[in-house]
């Protein structure tokens, strides 16, 4: 259906006397009352003739595709006559257009002149939310609350995620308010559990889920108390509790979902697998659970599996590029560099072009046809130029990685006369000449960015790290570190460095401290060789000896490892 025969089904006549079926101003279909009664026909009140003849006039033009003349048309006569049904339909029309300001005034309209009405009370409620009023939201929805009907509570607190800290606080007085009047409510618990998360109290919250199970068939605080459990690094609580709920409720599509997902999480890929090919059973029509289960294939390295699912997903024109891209990993997984070139190559421009693009280029160069990748890539620059940048640094840093240095440096020359204000083209030209021993070019690339972007924390941290590791400038270099860890605090790159210049300036304390936080936060062998390096320098070989040994296991021919272990011990081995 196209919008303008969507939207002519919110434009019936006044004449027709029937209202439309109620629906949520989120789309929901509102809670049934416990002994629900028949719809009574709204009864509109007599119009003037100017009324009338606007309100045709609305018609026509909704008729004609000019919504703006009918949203003003019903606005302004929900103005003019207070009148309940008026105002419901502009509301409708008002928030079918995304008309944000007409669908908080006149859904205000028609809560004031139906006070019984809860969806009026509903609407009014969600638009105030939406306006960030919550607490007038609060007042419309307590007389929801109390006439027993679907308060829509989760909405209030999901709408205050983006809020200021004060503003959230407030919210939560106004649901402390209401929880002493309605203790056992379940909506207004879910809604505070939602909150207290937002605010980074997951104990708390999963506390209050905890203490107040939820009311038959509320699977919302389950989802939650699961998501809750993983986030507190309990993940293996949360799956009893999913089993139990998915036995309850085996037809609910989320609790299997979250159920499949964080089996994905805890790395229990087999069990996953099982999941997410039942839902697919469930679900034959749901190309993202088709999708998620490919991958799930992918990771439990079940080849044949994961390939059926991706071609399926090619021959009904979903996910065709990442599917190409992951048959490609496919037929890398099984040494067959030509299939996996002939799958990429099918991938078109998006997130998946450039990751194809590069897998290209290093099959190419790994098997010595270099030629080839670099025709490629310029082909590619030539056919998505928007893509050009990207695809020079792809084929830099792949000439550098199969050991073409001189070929990358060409490029890079050659990229930088094309676009000589890119940041990242000059970045990777400076790591290039750090690799020439070319410090002056190094150091002048990486003043340049600084220069136009003062605030690069990576630029700044490579330039100290280099003056500390490759020059006696030692203050100045920490300077430079000093500044990168005031903008990126946790970054582990930078903790390292700051760690490496301490040692360089004789601060072996906190040199240590540094590089421990930094190994912590990346298990690196670089990082390692540092801290290693340290340790050693303060006394502690035995520490340092245990370190590199374990880092050693895992990449038995790191350079850097090797040089510093035989340069402190004079042997290359432990």
């Amino acid at each position: 259906m196209n919008r303008s025969s969507a939207l002519l089904l919110a434009f019936v006549f006044l004449s027709g006397c029937q209202a439309m079926a109620p629906v949520s101003p989120d789309g929901t279909p509102p809670v049934e009352e416990s002994t629900p009664a028949p719809e009574k026909p709204k009864v509109y009140s007599s119009f003037s003739e100017e009324t009338v003849f606007s309100l045709l006039s609305a018609e026509l033009a909704g008729q004609r595709n000019r919504f703006d003349i009918a949203l003003d048309n019903y606005v302004t006569q929900a103005i003019n006559t207070q009148d309940p049904g008026i105002s419901e339909r502009a509301f409708r029309i008002a928030e079918y257009l995304g008309a944000d300001q007409a669908a908080l005034d006149t859904s205000l309209i028609w809560a004031k002149n139906a006070p019984h009405d809860l969806e009026a009370q509903r609407a009014a409620a969600i638009q105030l939310a939406r306006a960030g009023r919550y607490d007038d939201s609060m007042v419309y929805m307590e007389k929801v609350l109390q006439g027993k009907g679907d308060t829509h509570f989760d909405f209030l607190a999901l709408s205050a995620a983006d809020t200021d800290q004060d503003t959230r606080n407030g919210l939560m007085k106004s649901f402390d308010r209401l929880l002493q009047k309605h203790p056992k409510n379940s909506q207004l618990i879910f809604g505070k559990a939602l909150l207290l998360q937002q605010d980074d109290e997951a104990e708390a919250a999963l506390k209050l889920l905890e203490q107040n199970p939820p009311e038959d068939g509320e699977i919302a605080p389950i989802l939650l108390r699961a998501r809750l459990l993983q986030n507190l690094n309990r993940g293996k609580e949360a799956i009893p509790l999913l089993e139990k709920s998915i036995k309850k409720y085996p037809e609910d599509k989320r609790l299997r979902l979250t159920y499949a997902r964080m089996l994905v999480e805890q790395d229990r890929m087999v069990d996953a697998k099982v999941q997410f090919a039942n839902l697919v059973q469930q679900y034959p029509d749901d190309d993202e659970l088709r999708y998620s289960l490919a991958l799930v294939c992918l990771e439990a390295k079940a080849w044949d599996e994961a390939k059926g699912y991706l071609e399926d997903l090619i021959a009904r024109e979903s996910h065709v590029d990442s599917a190409h891209l992951n048959l490609g990993r496919i037929a890398e997984e099984r040494n067959d560099p030509q299939a996996a070139l002939l799958e990429y190559a099918q991938v078109g421009p998006g997130n998946d072009y450039l990751p194809a693009q590069l897998r290209q280029a290093d099959i190419l160069m790994s098997n010595g046809r270099t030629d080839e990748a670099e025709k490629r890539l310029a082909a590619a620059r030539d056919a998505e130029p928007d893509y050009a940048i990207q695809l020079y640094l792809i084929q830099a840093e792949t000439l550098s990685a199969n050991k073409q240095g001189e070929r990358a440096w060409k490029l890079l020359q050659q990229a930088l006369q094309q676009y000589p204000d890119d940041l990242n083209l000059l970045y990777t030209r400076a790591m290039q000449a750090e690799k020439r021993n070319d410090l002056a070019q190094m150091e002048k690339d990486l003043r340049l960015i600084i220069k136009r972007d003062p605030e690069n924390a990576m630029a700044l941290n490579a330039l100290g790290y280099t003056l500390s590791d490759r020059t006696t400038r030692y203050a100045e270099a920490k300077a430079l570190i000093e500044q990168a860890h005031t903008l990126n605090p946790e970054d582990p790159a930078v903790l390292d460095s700051l760690g490496w210049v301490n040692y360089r300036l004789g601060n072996l304390d906190e040199a240590e401290r540094l590089l421990r936080q930094a190994l912590e936060r990346f298990p690196d062998q670089e990082v390692a060789a540092h801290l290693g390096e340290v340790l050693w320098a303060n006394g502690k070989q035995r520490e340092a000896r245990q370190i590199w040994e374990r880092f050693l296991k895992e990449q038995p021919e790191s350079p850097i490892l090797r040089g510093t272990i035989k340069r402190l011990t004079g042997s290359e081995t432990l």
